[in-house]
Order: C-alpha cells, then structure tokens, then sequence
C-alpha cells in the first residue's frame, strides 16, 4: 500500500512538471530578422550580406503635435511601425483599422509604441497629421505619426525597416520623384532589432502581431 501511494505522490508532482516543461518548450519564439533573411529586393544592396547585429539607425522627425521626437527618447521600448499618408484612399485606412487594434490592445501599456511614417511629406503637414490621429483616436505619447525630409524618411525604410524595393526609392535624393505604398507592419524590439513582418490588412496576421508583442514583452 505504501509503494502505491508513493508512486502516486511521484506521479502527482512528475505529471505537472512535465506539462510545464512541455509547455514552454511549445512556446512561440520570436526570430531575430537581420537583411540577409529577407528576400533581397526589399534590401539595400550594401546590407544584402549581412546576417546579424542589425539594428534600427538612429533618427528623429516631427509627430502629430509638432514636437520633435528622437528614436533615443523610444528606446527600450517595443514598436509597431508603418508606412502610410492621410490622403490613402485605398490600403491605408484598412491598416490604421487595425492599428487602432493593436492600440486598444495595449493602450495602458507604456512599453508599446506605434510609429506612423508618412511616404508623403509634401501634403503630410503637422496639421494634416492632426486631424488624421485624432480621426483614429491615436493616444498621445503612444501613437505617433510623424513627417520630415523625405529623404529621411524613404532611407530609414529602405535600410533599417526595410519596407519598400530599392527601385522604389531610386531617386531618394528627388524629394518630389518617388512614392511607397506598403501595407507591411513591422515589429521592433527594445533592442531596435526586427522581430516580424504583418500584412497590416489582414485581421489575422495583426491577431498574429498582438499576440507576439505579449511574446516579446515576456522575453
């Protein structure tokens, strides 16, 4: 009798530590993404080789509110990021829908911050950025919607987030020449490194991205 009750005290504590083994083995990793994971086209050809340590490239532009913000001041925190311009007609209010999820998500979380990057400086004024934030509730301090120098702008997409091709920003020095147009969302680290790519329109693949920025912040 004691041998069968000995050998269930093992059982009891044996069939829980297996299952949490068992469970956090099942867990979700997230990749590390540097350029040469990515299919080359979307990646500046002096960055095609490199397969670690990328990081984000420092940078800073003006938000929604006219205030200057610096990729330093962001530091630490995870991102969601995009590309987009208020005068969209097509993918882009599809997307900012579904920002609004991921902000309504996390909305009392600090740790989370979106950044919206106009592809269209020129009619993307401070003001228009306004209206068009106010128009999706974006939470100040967490949902930022920035504009600047398009030059800027296009080289920090072409090599840090890398969410156009290269032949779409040929002419990065022509800020009137060129235009992107992408419905990717892409995911960053506190360490600024990229962690995932979601079709920003796809209700699924943003289910996908609310549920990995849980997976990072546990990490």
């Amino acid at each position: 009798m004691k041998r069968i009750v000995f050998v269930f005290i093992i059982l009891m504590i044996a069939i829980p530590v297996a299952y949490y083994y068992t469970i956090e083995s099942n867990k979700k990793k997230l990749p590390i993404i540097n350029p040469s994971d990515l299919v080359p086209d979307v990646v500046d050809p002096e960055l095609r080789n490199k397969a670690s340590g990328h990081k984000i490239q420092d940078f800073e532009f003006v938000n929604q509110n006219g205030d200057l913000i610096k990729s330093k001041e962001l530091e630490g925190k995870i991102w969601v990021v995009e590309y987009f311009f208020a005068t969209c007609k097509g993918i882009c209010p599809i997307m900012n829908k579904q920002m609004q999820r991921v902000q309504r998500a996390y909305s009392d979380d600090n740790e989370i911050k979106i950044l919206s990057f106009t592809v269209d400086p020129i009619n993307d004024s401070i003001e228009a950025l306004k209206k068009y934030a106010e128009s999706h509730e974006a939470i100040n301090g967490k949902w930022h919607f920035f504009t600047g120098n398009k030059t800027k702008l296009y080289g920090l997409a072409r090599q840090s987030f890398f969410l156009l091709k290269p032949a779409e920003a040929k002419n990065l020095g022509d800020a009137g020449g060129d235009f992107i147009h992408t419905n990717n969302f892409v995911l960053i680290d506190p360490q600024k490194r990229i962690r995932g790519y979601y079709d920003g329109t796809n209700p699924d693949e943003v289910d996908e991205l609310i549920a990995d920025i849980g997976i990072l912040k546990a990490e």
